[in-house]
């Protein structure tokens, strides 16, 4: 197997960024139960505030963001992965088709443990945007994700319900699906749990992120993530910084009035709530997402910063195995042929039991790093994606 003649350097602030993005992920997981909606029926007035409390911070801070930085980080790692190629004259392309088919492996793989699917398949789907536009100018790719980040879809439908009223969005009956899903796994036959998420589920899941919004803006994060990796932005520089800086001003002024807005349209007819209302959030979220990215970026120049966040550098360089590992340890937790502690737990306990995994997670990627350049999942997604390289 040829090595490549140069490449990429690796930059220790995206380990650091994707670690982040796999931990909050983690922590909005077990406070859902891993999509399993099951709590104490009956708590002290005490905890039922300290968890609401828990469960509204966490999702404002986290939910709907640490996925966008992960989607964010897809792209960018598509642009080292085809640089490198690119330095020794080969088109990567082709081969990333092939990686996107091993990836909905790992997705069946993790949607198996997660009632209602995974993000994984949705990223299988919509990474061919990459593939197509692997050659486009920088001008270009980020036009494109501007159009993506707009919201297209709903702005469409919006539109078209101005010129007649009767026109509706499509009814993709996913909370029938959802619930079905709920039911089978209540009955806690383990067989008929794998068998339905990896089919209703995985298809309740992504047309879910249709309704959305995600399939778009999931298309928008990976073609800004591959233009931030053309144009270098993650490596320290005092004009990227610069870049950080004002992307951090940008996204605090924005954020705030985009969520006003956002609030206000959801008090309108279905209708505006679906379209117009669906892209606002979209927007709040995302310009919340890039105050979390600028912050960690400028916040990880700093010593004492970097210094306490190490452990997330070898987290994120194995976010895949983490990502689906956290899936198979929430079912054994939560779930009625596992522990079944999901009766037990409220949105604190489960939180606490997030930030257990967690750290169980980070101490097993220093013990496996020690060993290994790659995570287990990650070192078999590498030699298979290179498989009959000459």
């Amino acid at each position: 197997m040829n090595q490549p003649l140069t490449k990429t350097p690796r930059i220790e602030v995206v380990d650091a960024l994707r670690g982040f993005a796999v931990m909050a992920i983690i922590l909005v997981h077990n406070l859902e139960h891993f999509i399993f909606p099951v709590y104490p029926e009956h708590s002290p007035e005490w905890l039922n505030i300290l968890n609401q409390g828990v469960f509204h911070g966490f999702f404002a801070l986290f939910a709907g963001k640490a996925y966008a930085i992960f989607a964010l980080l897809f792209g960018f790692t598509f642009y080292i992965q085809s640089n490198n190629q690119k330095k020794q004259g080969k088109d990567f392309g082709y081969r990333f088709l092939w990686r996107l088919i091993l990836l909905a492996g790992f997705a069946t793989l993790n949607a198996a443990f997660f009632p209602a699917g995974d993000v994984l398949l949705l990223f299988v789907v919509v990474g061919i945007v990459l593939f197509l536009t692997r050659n486009w100018s920088d001008k270009m790719i980020f036009f494109a994700a501007i159009f993506f980040l707009i919201q297209p879809i709903e702005w469409y439908h919006y539109i078209a319900n101005l010129i007649n009223p009767a026109h509706q969005l499509p009814d993709l009956s996913v909370g029938a699906m959802y619930n079905e899903v709920a039911e089978i796994t209540k009955t806690g036959n383990f067989w008929d749990f794998i068998c339905c998420n990896v089919t209703l589920g995985q298809k309740a899941s992504f047309l879910w992120a249709v309704n959305a919004g995600r399939f778009m803006q999931t298309a928008g994060l990976f073609l800004l993530g591959f233009y931030i990796g053309r144009k270098q932005l993650f490596v320290t520089t005092e004009r990227n910084l610069r870049f950080w800086t004002k992307a951090l001003i940008i996204g605090a002024i924005s954020f705030a009035p985009l969520y006003t807005l956002k609030e206000v349209i959801m008090q309108n007819d279905a209708i505006i709530k679906q379209t117009v209302g669906t892209a606002f959030d979209m927007w709040q979220k995302l310009a919340f997402t890039f105050v979390l990215v600028s912050s960690f970026v400028l916040l990880y120049q700093r010593e004492a910063f970097s210094k306490k966040v190490s452990g997330l550098r070898f987290y994120g360089k194995m976010s895949l195995t983490n990502y689906i590992s956290q899936s198979i340890i929430g079912t054994i937790i939560y779930f009625p042929f596992g522990l079944y502690l999901a009766p037990h737990c409220g949105y604190t306990i489960s939180l606490l039991i997030g930030f257990f995994i967690f750290i169980l997670q980070v101490q097993f990627c220093k013990w496996w790093l020690k060993k290994h350049k790659q995570g287990p999942l990650e070192s078999i997604w590498h030699k298979w994606t290179w498989m009959g390289r000459k």
